[in-house]
C-alpha cells in the first residue's frame, strides 16, 4: 500500500516488476505515462489515472482499482483483470481482446470502439446472469 505522493512518472517501462498494493493515484498526474510488460500489479490503484494510449503486457492487475481510470485506446495485452474494479472508467478504442477473468459493466463504463474477444462475453454480461455456453 505504498503511497507515491507527488511522484512524478512520465514516459516509464516497468517490466517484470512487483508493483503490489502501489497507489498510483497519489502520483503526480501531469504528463503521466507508463507502459507494463510482465508486471504484478495486484492490489494497485489506478483511481482517476489518465494512461491513454499505454500498454499493459502479460500482467496481473488482480483487484486492482481502476475506477474513474481514463485508459482509451490503451492495451491490455494478455492481463489477468480478475477483480478488479472498473466503474465510471474510459475505454473508448482500449484492447482487451486477449485479457480474462475480467467483469465490466457496459452500462457503468465508455466502452465505444472497445475490443473484446467471444471468450470475454460472460466478463461483459455478467450482471445479467446470462448462462452463456
Amino acid at each position: 500500500m505504498t503511497k507515491l505522493y507527488g511522484t512524478t512518472i512520465r514516459d516509464c517501462r516497468f517490466k517484470e516488476c512487483k508493483l503490489i498494493g502501489l497507489q498510483f493515484d497519489s502520483c503526480n498526474d501531469f504528463s503521466f505515462s507508463a507502459d507494463f510488460e510482465s508486471c504484478n500489479l495486484n492490489l494497485s490503484s489506478l483511481f482517476g489515472v489518465k494512461l491513454n494510449n499505454r500498454t499493459f503486457k502479460n500482467c496481473s492487475l488482480q483487484e486492482v482499482d481502476l475506477t474513474q481510470a481514463d485508459l482509451k485506446g490503451t492495451v491490455f495485452d494478455n492481463c489477468d483483470l480478475s477483480k478488479a474494479t472498473f466503474s465510471a472508467t474510459l475505454l473508448q478504442k482500449a484492447d482487451l481482446a486477449t485479457s480474462y477473468n475480467f467483469s465490466i459493466d457496459p452500462e457503468l463504463n465508455q466502452l465505444e470502439g472497445a475490443k473484446f474477444s467471444l471468450q470475454g462475453l460472460p466478463g461483459l454480461l455478467e450482471k445479467y446472469g446470462i448462462e452463456i455456453q
